[in-house]
């Protein structure tokens, strides 16, 4: 198992530098870049930490200058891209091979007779990053030279220096950076490197991909620590940065390694164990990147805990959420529940979505799940409609494979208080509607389902009224309640008259004039004809209002108009305001985004539903087959957040997508398991 290239992609700059890799440490933080070593945006970095775990991201090291000299000859490893757009030196040219092992990236580069190895991984639980330089076949010592390449700043920003003085000390094993009198200390250090102090800045590093999006693309970096090393044929350096002091990097690397565990786990509690394909695997150390702790909060924001649960001890034990998507995305309420069955559940580990489900609990407010913890700290932002609908789902399919009675029993009276509220109205107008037992939604100037850009005052896709979406889900949490209302001893039929309103009235939703669904009932200016790919849900949720015939119609409507080969659309082709090319400035690009851009997390509902309507297992897994091509492009070794809804469907957005790798995972599963009843 594993994805390799070659010369022939590694040693041209277009090709290189269009695959990124991505490493992550379990708190927020991570590692990311280019094969080519090019920074191309201004989330790239050796160690963009996580300060305020599982957010306060920023970036400490921007990357290594490597400079070899081998046989009286120097070789420059790096590669640049300047304000000019000259590209100097093409470090890129020297690389052999690039692989991935697990999830850590490995180059190999060639200098005349000499390969060097060089490898990055994160040590988990912390803001470390390692490099390690590996001479495996030389016939002569090789001086390597490093040149650490500093920063300090919001990972969403970017660095103009103007002067800026950090002050730098030499340190045991290395060289300490401090940005300025209360910032993190940013330790550098080396086992078996000399190491000098420096303070020179590179001005003009030119992002390419920052240019594309309509962003500022120019950056300065501080070349702060030299590290100069002779390596013999066998030896090996390897380079440390991190908030802490000290050196543990073998201890570190054994803990990636035991990625090897995880798939071991896998393999022990999944029913496909014989026949599964290696990009399955390789998506399943995928899922790992995504799952991350989240402190808990001290009680005085008035919020109780799950019962039982002391603030300590919650931390102690290890609360648990997940990253929508690198490199820029937090946790997010939405698809951390979306997510949640795929990397956890499908990659058998409950006692992971366990966790999850109890975090989240602890944020329930006014009968809704938070939609996202900014950044800097504030308070959770309540904004979504269907976040909190999700989490029925995710408890749904929690107990269906565990039978935790215990969390049942802690979560039902949450959930109840969440129908109750919904019932009868929380924030944004949210409500059921008494006339058909329809969940509204909505209110002028705010987006509240997942289809939320918005870009200042202009929200472009509102979708104020009844979405079908967030009924499917609104039904379907219904009849969860009622499932799960017996397994806690308490009575169910009042989540039964609910649930049975909702069917009736769910007709509603057929448009005869189309043959498929309308997006969206009762909004301000009627009823929303869009052929939207919403309406799938409709189908691929455990339990469908629509009829026999309808649940096909929508799935034919879906495979004709908005399939493509790594999701679905979000606008049909043929609506006057498609959008087929994702790229621009913010408002350029925010105006598209559910606008036509296609979703690759929607090839999962998309697949489920194709499979309850056809029972054909071997076609729904064909619609799947081209993610696992895709695992080499963008971010090699995971699952984009969109593409272009036009042909060839470039990838675009985040090159690691929660809910994309979740969706796939759970579809594959889904299928392999109706194949083998």
């Amino acid at each position: 198992m594993g994805i390799e290239f070659g010369r022939e992609i590694c040693g041209t700059l277009a090709t290189a530098e269009s695959r990124e890799w991505l490493v992550t440490n379990g708190i927020g933080g991570y590692a990311s870049g280019t094969i080519a070593g090019l920074l191309t945006r201004r989330y790239h970095g050796l160690l963009v930490a996580a300060l305020k775990p599982p957010l306060g991201r920023t970036l400490l090291v921007a990357k290594l200058h490597e400079t070899v000299r081998y046989d009286g000859r120097f070789y420059r490893l790096h590669t640049n891209r300047w304000a000019d757009e000259i590209v100097d030196p093409h470090g890129y040219r020297q690389i052999e091979h690039f692989q991935l092992e697990g999830t850590t990236p490995v180059w190999h580069f060639a200098c005349a007779d000499a390969l060097l190895e060089k490898r990055v991984w994160m040590q988990q639980g912390h803001n470390t990053t390692y490099v390690r330089y590996h001479l495996h076949r030389a016939t002569q010592p090789l001086e390597l030279t490093l040149r650490a390449m500093v920063n300090y700043r919001d990972y969403h920003g970017s660095t103009q220096a103007y002067g800026w003085q950090m002050a730098i000390a030499p340190v045991e094993s290395g060289i300490c950076v401090t940005a300025y009198p209360k910032a993190t200390p940013l330790y550098l250090l080396s086992d078996r490197a000399t190491a000098a102090a420096n303070h020179i800045w590179y001005y003009g590093f030119d992002l390419a991909v920052e240019r594309y999006r309509g962003l500022s693309h120019r950056e300065d970096h501080l070349h702060a620590a030299t590290f100069e090393a002779r390596l013999e044929p066998g030896t090996w350096l390897t380079f440390v940065a991190s908030t802490k002091a000290g050196l543990n990097g073998e201890a570190a690397l054994t803990s990636q390694q035991d990625q090897q565990n995880l798939l071991d786990h896998w393999h022990s509690t999944s029913t496909c164990q014989n026949q599964t394909p290696d990009w399955i695997k390789q998506l399943v150390l995928a899922a790992d990147q995504f799952v991350v702790h989240r402190p808990f909060t001290s009680p005085d924001v008035g919020l109780a805990l799950p019962q039982g649960l002391e603030v300590g001890r919650a931390n102690q034990l290890g609360s648990r959420t997940i990253i929508a998507g690198y490199p820029w995305f937090g946790d997010w309420g939405r698809d951390t529940m979306i997510s949640l069955p795929g990397l956890t559940l499908s990659t058998g580990r409950p006692e992971v979505a366990r966790s999850i489900l109890r975090t989240y609990a602890r944020y329930v407010d006014q009968g809704m799940l938070p939609n996202r913890f900014p950044d800097a700290g504030e308070a959770p932002e309540y904004n979504t409609v269907d976040a909190t609908l999700w989490y029925f789902e995710a408890v749904r399919a929690y107990y269906a494979a565990t039978g935790d009675d215990g969390l049942l029993s802690e979560l039902f009276p949450i959930l109840a208080e969440i129908i109750e509220w919904h019932c009868r109205s929380t924030r944004y107008n949210i409500h059921r509607d008494p006339s058909d037992g329809l969940l509204y939604a909505g209110e002028a100037g705010v987006q509240l389902t997942w289809m939320d850009a918005k870009v200042g005052d202009w929200v472009v896709t509102p979708r104020t009224g009844k979405p079908i979406e967030v009924n499917a889900l609104w039904y379907n949490a219904l009849l969860t309640m009622t499932k799960l209302a017996g397994h806690v001893g308490q009575p169910a039929a009042a989540y039964q008259v609910l649930a049975d309103r909702v069917s009736q009235s769910f007709g509603r939703f057929w448009n005869n004039a189309t043959g498929y669904c309308y997006d969206v009932l009762d909004g301000p200016d009627g009823d929303d004809a869009s052929l939207r790919p919403n309406q799938i849900f409709a189908v691929s949720l455990p339990a469908s209002p629509l009829t026999v015939a309808r649940q096909q119609g929508v799935v034919e409507v879906c495979a004709r108009k908005l399939l493509t080969s790594y999701g679905l659309r979000s606008l049909a082709p043929d609506h006057p305001q498609y959008q087929g090319h994702y790229g621009g400035a913010p408002r350029q690009r925010d105006g598209a985004y559910h606008q036509g851009t296609a979703w690759g997390w929607l090839i999962g509902p998309f697949v489920l539903a194709h499979l309850r309507v056809y029972k054909n297992p071997t076609q729904a897994r064909q619609f799947l087959q081209p993610m696992a091509d895709h695992l080499y492009a963008h971010g090699v070794g995971s699952l984009s957040e969109i593409f272009d809804g036009d042909a060839p469907m470039t990838p675009r957005g985040c090159i690691a997508q929660a809910w994309t790798v979740a969706e796939v995972l759970r579809a594959w599963l889904a299928i392999d398991q109706l194949q083998e009843r």
